[in-house]
């Protein structure tokens, strides 16, 4: 055993996150953590990691284990080239670096010293550190990154090319266990599938936070974090699957059993306290009033039982009973609620034309004689690699319809967009304007921006609507959500207006799944039309709709 968790009690303020959480994690293990956004999947990484310490219970980590971890966020690293931020996190590394670049100047006569430069030229040899540039300049060729973006400032890298050096930062580690938060947000498919072989060749064990489907369906275990306590199913996606439509049934007709119980005691308490009313035998009132006293207790005993958090996936929902799918739908868990009023039905309008256009910046176009047109109602889907011009594209057609100036240069061609169309985009980032916000406040602006009139009701409705809490969410200021959450908080900004097209840039990343199946359920039924960016090949089947491939 590589780890052991017993974490018995994890609270924020007055919410209770977890409650007798255990698992352990063996050897080479590869496991996906799962669970609703908000649930605290990246606090248990912290708990794990020792970045957070303020829980009640017993982290056991086996002795000499090498523990390694990703970051979600690098805005104190941008000005870091990517080779000094891969280094400065190695195990060692800048420590030993330290001492074999300093100590030469230092040492004189100094034994002690000599021998600590000595032991860190061989402990630095060991590592491989001296040849570790070039091992790194090969893990970019990998994953198909130039080997320039070595030297290259994080700031200036895209939201994928930041995926794909924090992954070879991991990988090159080494290390025993490496615990990584959503590895593939941002990652293209050639970069996905380079990290999907890595994961399964590495002898080191892994705990990933992911809803990529893509990812969970080669771990050898699942771990759902739900009701404050770890769920294990051993396989991968499609065994967890099955595995939870058989336990989340069981749980609905257990619950469904004992609010049948309830409504029945509640009616004893009723009918014993009127017999032992209307009685006059002292023998019959002391019977009623005992039957009325046990009904009592147990129905208080019933209403201490909380509603688990039920869930199951679309397909498996689809082949329950009748009688189990009327159960199902009363008592599963609440979902995010998307409001997708698009054009009626049947239209054709041509919304947006792409003609032989050549697009990039400075001197150097990403790509070359593109062409395509989107319709009311068609679905378009823009695929190629990061750094192709996916982003860039979806900018100089945001810009068309907002009728505002194009940032990127226009080599040749054109692109023409029907005036004055509601537009809704999904960001891959939030708008830095926004993360020093309140949630409610942010809102407010979003709306005020798109000229949609929005009371604090209203507000609060959203809020609700997308799963947050309005008395408790509402204060929280944007840049202390939750990946998740901020991820709800651009489905609202893209939504707000009542969009006629909807332009999505990995939308499903930071999502749990019922709410990427929510999403997919609401594009398939709107009736606008759709330009979007996704390496989610889940996603993707779902939607459907033309592809046009950007760049080679």
């Amino acid at each position: 055993m590589l780890i052991s968790v017993n974490v018995t009690e994890k609270s924020f303020g007055s919410k209770i996150l977890y409650n007798q959480l255990e698992f352990d994690i063996q050897e080479g293990e590869k496991i996906g953590l799962i669970g609703r956004n908000g649930i605290g999947k990246s606090t248990l990484i912290n708990l794990i990691s020792g970045t957070d310490t303020d829980f009640q219970g017993e982290i056991k980590i086996k002795s000499g284990t090498i523990m390694v971890t990703s970051r979600q966020e690098h805005h104190e690293y941008d000005k870091m080239s990517a080779l000094d931020y891969i280094q400065g996190d190695l195990p060692e590394f800048a420590k030993l670096h330290h001492i074999i670049t300093t100590y030469p100047d230092q040492i004189h006569d100094n034994k002690h010293k000599l021998l600590v430069y000595t032991d860190a030229i061989e402990r630095f040899s060991t590592l491989g550190y001296f040849e570790v540039e070039e091992e790194l300049a090969k893990s970019f060729n990998e994953y198909q990154l130039d080997r320039s973006k070595l030297e290259t400032k994080l700031g200036d890298l895209s939201g994928g090319e930041k995926r794909m050096v924090e992954l070879i930062k991991v990988q090159r580690s080494r290390g025993d266990i490496a615990l990584i938060d959503e590895p593939t947000n941002h990652m293209d498919y050639i970069a996905k599938k380079a990290f999907i072989k890595w994961m399964t060749q590495t002898k080191e064990a892994i705990l990933v936070i992911t809803h990529d489907r893509d990812v969970l369906g080669v771990v050898d275990r699942l771990i759902e974090i739900r009701d404050g306590r770890a769920y294990a199913f051993k396989g991968n996606y499609d065994q967890y699957l099955r595995i939870n439509k058989n336990q989340t049934t069981s749980q609905v007709n257990e619950f469904d059993l004992t609010q049948r119980r309830i409504v029945n005691l509640k009616d004893d308490v009723i009918r014993f306290r009127r017999f032992k009313e209307k009685s006059r035998d002292p023998g019959t009132i002391k019977r009623f009033k005992r039957l009325e006293q046990n009904a009592e207790v147990e129905l208080l005993k019933l209403k201490d039982i909380a509603k688990p958090s039920i869930w199951i996936d679309r397909e498996s929902a689809g082949e329950l009973n009748p009688k189990m799918a009327v159960a199902y739908t009363k008592y599963k868990s609440k979902n995010i609620i998307l409001d997708t009023k698009g054009q009626s039905e049947g239209s054709s309008r041509l919304l947006v034309k792409v003609v032989n256009l050549s697009l990039g910046y400075n001197e150097t176009p990403l790509f070359k004689d593109m062409t395509f047109s989107v319709h009311e109602g068609e679905r378009v889907r823009l695929h190629g690699r990061n750094g192709a011009g996916k982003t860039t594209l979806v900018k100089t057609i945001m810009a068309r319809l907002n009728e505002l100036p194009v940032e990127a240069t226009i080599f040749n061609g054109s692109v023409v967009a029907e005036p004055e169309i509601k537009v809704g985009h999904y960001e891959q980032e939030i708008d830095a304007k926004y993360l020093d916000m309140t949630l409610a406040s942010a809102i407010e602006a979003v709306a005020d921006e798109q000229d949609v009139r929005v009371n604090d009701q209203r507000i609060k409705q959203l809020m609700s609507n997308y799963l947050f809490n309005p008395a408790v969410d509402g204060s929280t200021r944007i840049n202390k959500l939750s990946g998740g959450q901020k991820a709800r908080f651009q489905v609202i900004k893209m939504l707000i207006n009542e969009p006629q097209i909807l332009i999505l840039d990995e939308v499903t990343n930071h999502l749990d799944l019922p709410s990427i199946e929510e999403l997919e359920d609401a594009m398939e039924k709107y009736s606008g039309a759709i330009i979007y960016i996704s390496h989610d090949s889940y996603f993707a089947n779902h939607l459907k709709g033309k592809t046009v491939i950007v760049g080679h």
